[in-house]
């Protein structure tokens, strides 16, 4: 890998794993607000679980390819999310039903720029053995099943708060 290709992929990286911070975030925040979701509170308990340990994988994939963690990027993902709770469609006290709705969106968003990226890693194993081909297999298709889940839950949200 050249010089040049070295640092788009670290660019590139770097910025799904801030993604990958903030979409942690967000799935914490939807598990734990499990209530407004029709769905038993261990399926969205072992989905932020995951999401955390595809993160995990990410770092793991990039120490392999022995690219540097821009803390930088973390930090502002990190800060973005947080601030994202502050949008002005929000009711007080009570929390909005759009919100569960527009976070489900939201993190389906994360989840195939997740996807996406995992893709992309698995068309580079091809070509560089520090990837292991059949653990982006198994990412890429946990991605999928990731996406299945909340497109279901979106779609039910929507159909509980518009019908």
């Amino acid at each position: 890998m050249g010089v040049k290709t070295r640092e788009l992929l670290g660019v590139y990286l770097n910025d799904h794993l801030a993604g990958s911070t903030a979409g942690m975030g967000l799935a914490r925040r939807i598990a734990a607000s499990a209530q407004d979701v029709p769905v038993p509170a261990g399926v969205l308990k072992r989905f932020a679980a995951e999401v955390t340990e595809d993160r995990a994988a990410l770092v793991r994939i990039m120490a392999a390819l022995g690219i540097r963690v821009r803390g930088y990027k973390m930090y502002a993902a990190w800060a973005g999310e947080k601030l994202g709770r502050l949008k002005p469609s929000r009711c007080l006290p009570g929390r909005s039903p759009l919100c569960s709705l527009e976070e489900l969106e939201i993190m389906r968003l994360d989840v195939e720029g997740k996807a996406a990226g995992w893709r992309t890693l698995r068309s580079l194993a091809d070509r560089d053995s520090r990837l292991d081909a059949g653990r982006l297999d198994e990412l890429i298709a946990r991605a999928a099943g990731q996406a299945d889940l909340l497109e279901t839950l979106r779609a039910d949200m929507a159909e509980r708060i518009f019908s």
